[in-house]
């Protein structure tokens, strides 16, 4: 994979710096990580809403219950 430069500002370079550190990362692995972390995050919180879609559907609320123990809270699956 090509390296690539992005520009931010030095108070944000260091503060990226400061928290790779602290986890034992250099930046750059950092980032990496913290890029696959927010995907995951957005997918989670669509497979929740459509999960939420579907469980709303006349019957099935009812069989996830009794087949799973509930369905999820009201309002999981939103983005903040």
């Amino acid at each position: 994979m090509a390296d690539t430069t992005v520009k931010v500002d030095s108070e944000t370079r260091d503060r990226f710096a400061a928290v790779a550190a602290a986890r034992g990362l250099s930046a750059r692995a950092y980032l990496a990580e913290l890029a696959i972390e927010e995907e995951n995050q957005i997918k989670l919180c669509e497979a929740t809403r459509i999960f939420c879609e579907v469980i709303a559907l006349p019957g099935i609320a009812e069989a996830f219950g009794r087949d799973f123990g509930g369905p999820p809270p009201a309002g999981a699956g939103r983005a903040a």
